[in-house]
C-alpha cells in the first residue's frame, strides 16, 4: 500500500468499525459504499486477516473483530493527533479559531456577558461558540475547549474545576412589595414554586425537596408548582414575577448583582456536589489558544465566585 491509500484505509476502516456499517462510513467520508468495502478489502489483505465479521442479514451486519477492537484506540489516537497537527499548521497561517462548547443557558447567564473581555485581551482569536447539551465527541465535533456541569469525570477528556456552587431561593422585587410576604421560608409553601429540572436524574443536584429539608421543612410538599428544563428560563420566569425559584448560584449571580432577583433566606445553606469544570482533550493541554481561554476562564469565576447575600426582610 502506498502511504496515502493507507490512511484512507485507515480512516475508512475506522468509519466503518464506529458506524458498523459501510453505507453509514461511507456518509461520513463522502464516497461511496463501494468504496469504502474496496479500502477495508484492501486493508484486509494487505494485514493478511480479517477486521470485520460479516453478516447479511439482521440490525447489525458489520461487527469489528477482536483484533480491530484492539487496534481501534490507537488508530483514532492517530487521527487525532494527525487533526491536531493540521490545525495547528492552519493556524499558522490564518486567524486562529478557537471553538468552545457549553450548554445555552450557561452561555446566556455567565458566558455571554463576560466573553467580551476575552476577545479584547486575544483579538487574534475568532471564538466559535457551541452551545449544546448533548455529550459531544471534541475529537469529531473538532471541540477545542468546553464548560460542563457535573460530577467532574468526562471519558477521553481533561476536567479541572473551575466553580462550584450552592443553590437558593431568588424572586423577582415585586413579589417584596409587601413587607408581610415572604417572612419565613415556610412562607415558601404559600407561593408557586419554579423547579429546575435541567439536572434532572443526577445524584447530587438540589431540589426544592431538599432545600425544604434543610430549612428544617421535612414534611413540605415541594412537588408542585412550574417545571423548567432550562436554567436560564428558570431564572427568566423568576424575573418576570411567576414565582420563587431555586436557583443555581452561578447561573443567577449577575441577576442577583443587577437587583432583577432577590435572594431569599441565605441562613438555609444547601450546596450542590456538582460544579462546573473546564474540558478539553489531553493533547491540546499546551496549545495556545486553549491555555488563553482556560486560564482567562479561571481568572473570571474567581471575579465571580462570591455568593451575594440575600437582603434583611
Amino acid at each position: 500500500m502506498t502511504s496515502p491509500n493507507h490512511l484512507n484505509a485507515l480512516r475508512a476502516f475506522e468509519a466503518s468499525a464506529r458506524h458498523k456499517s459501510f453505507a453509514a462510513a461511507a456518509e461520513e467520508l463522502h464516497v461511496t459504499p463501494a468504496a469504502v468495502g474496496q479500502l477495508v478489502r484492501g486493508l484486509e489483505e494487505w494485514l493478511g486477516d480479517s477486521l470485520f465479521h460479516r453478516a447479511n442479514s439482521g440490525k447489525t451486519r458489520l461487527v469489528p473483530t477482536e483484533l480491530a477492537e484492539q487496534a481501534l484506540p490507537d488508530i483514532r489516537a492517530g487521527f487525532e493527533k494527525l487533526s491536531l497537527g493540521v490545525e495547528r499548521l492552519k493556524d499558522g497561517t490564518r486567524r486562529s479559531v478557537l471553538t468552545v462548547t457549553v450548554s445555552p443557558a450557561f452561555a446566556a447567564k455567565w458566558l455571554l456577558p463576560r466573553l467580551h473581555r476575552f476577545q479584547a485581551a486575544w483579538p487574534d482569536i475568532d471564538v466559535h461558540l457551541d452551545t449544546n447539551h448533548k455529550p459531544i465527541d471534541f475529537s469529531r465535533e473538532r471541540v477545542d475547549i468546553g464548560v460542563r456541569y457535573g460530577p467532574g469525570k468526562w471519558k477521553g477528556v481533561v476536567a479541572q474545576e473551575l466553580m462550584h456552587e450552592a443553590v437558593y431561593p431568588v424572586c423577582s422585587p415585586q413579589l417584596l412589595r409587601d413587607p408581610h410576604r415572604l417572612q419565613s421560608p415556610a412562607a415558601l409553601l404559600d407561593e408557586t414554586l419554579i423547579h429546575d429540572l435541567s439536572m434532572e436524574g443526577y445524584d447530587g443536584f438540589p431540589s426544592w425537596g431538599g432545600w425544604f429539608r434543610k430549612a428544617g421543612l421535612t414534611d413540605a410538599d415541594s412537588s408542585r408548582g412550574l417545571q423548567i428544563n432550562n436554567s436560564a428560563a428558570v431564572l427568566q420566569a423568576a424575573i418576570d414575577g411567576q414565582g420563587i425559584a431555586l436557583a443555581r448560584g452561578v447561573m443567577v449571580h449577575d441577576d442577583i448583582v443587577s437587583g432583577r432577583l432577590i435572594r431569599l433566606f441565605d441562613e438555609v445553606m444547601c450546596a450542590s456536589s456538582l460544579a462546573y469544570y473546564v474540558i478539553h482533550r489531553p493533547e491540546v493541554t499546551h496549545v495556545a489558544k486553549v491555555q488563553a481561554f482556560r486560564e482567562w476562564l479561571l481568572e473570571e469565576a474567581g471575579l465571580s465566585c462570591r455568593i451575594p447575600s440575600a437582603p434583611a426582610l
